[in-house]
């Protein structure tokens, strides 16, 4: 791991951890080039590469937290004044939390039987360019179906929370993606735009954190940090939390305007090349 190559990736996280695009799949596709240029092995990296990996999530995690702040503090303080009241089952909007709670415990349970196959398929972006496009495809049907649907609503309950968590849940594959599984869920499920993008970041919060602690310990528990660049790690880190931030921003104001088909198309072609290049590399 070299700055270089640490900042790149961290702008890369940055753009794509939000949009529905994949950022694993567009983090495979960085490290597997760079690594071509400097004659690295793809499965070169090891326990460096995947902290890495962590502390890049971390990084759009905090963006997530400054920049939705004033809606996770009110978020709480309904959930705990509505506790008080005893106005918890009418209150919706101090419900989100627990909604937020199921969908995090329903992506565990889908998530975690399949992890280690997953993230085997990091040195494999051939097959990584496939599930994007496999993402261009869930994206550009979705936006088939809620158009059918016709009027949208922002009650989010407790199916749509197991929906939009079973969606999460599956974005474990690099090249799924995690915003773009979980916003074209709620779509489906009748939500309007705006709503799912917001769920869809609050519900990353809890996610991110467990697997970050996670795999921290696991990497404690065998190999360490011993040897590692920090001052890399810790450059791509600030990269992925400024860049992630304004990318929240703009992207909510885009898609409450805009259909996902440009992601589509996007993610149909980037998937077709790198499923022929490195099928071939």
């Amino acid at each position: 791991m070299d700055l270089t190559q640490a900042l790149i990736t961290g702008v890369i996280q940055g753009l794509t951890e939000f949009l529905p695009v994949s950022s694993s799949g567009h983090i495979v596709l960085t490290s597997s080039i760079y690594k071509l240029i400097t004659g690295k092995p793809l499965s070169s990296g090891g326990s460096e590469e995947i902290f890495f990996d962590i502390m890049l999530h971390i990084g759009t995690l905090v963006a997530i937290l400054i920049y939705f702040r004033q809606d996770i503090a009110k978020l709480l303080s309904v959930f705990i004044s509505s506790l008080k009241d005893g106005t918890l089952k009418t209150n919706h909007e101090a419900k989100i939390p627990l909604y937020i709670v199921l969908g995090t415990m329903t992506t565990v349970l889908i998530a975690f039987p399949f992890k280690d196959y997953f993230e085997s398929l990091v040195h494999n972006p051939a097959v990584v360019g496939i599930i994007l496009m496999i993402t261009g495809t869930l994206l550009f049907s979705t936006e088939f179906i809620s158009q059918k649907l016709g009027k949208k609503d922002t009650f989010i309950g407790w199916k749509r929370s197991v929906i939009i968590g079973i969606a999460q849940g599956f974005a474990v594959a690099p090249g799924l993606s995690r915003s773009g599984a979980t916003i074209a869920a709620g779509l489906a499920s009748g939500l309007d735009r705006v709503t799912c993008a917001r769920y869809s970041f609050l519900l990353s919060i809890p996610i991110i954190l467990l697997a970050g602690i996670y795999h921290s310990l696991e990497l404690l528990s065998t190999e360490g940090f011993t040897g590692f660049n920090w001052v890399a790690i810790l450059a791509g880190t600030l990269v992925s939390g400024l860049v992630g931030y304004f990318c929240i921003k703009y992207f909510i104001i885009f898609i409450s305007k805009n259909k996902l088909h440009v992601f589509a198309i996007y993610c149909w072609i980037v998937g077709a090349l790198m499923a022929i290049f490195f099928n071939f590399a």
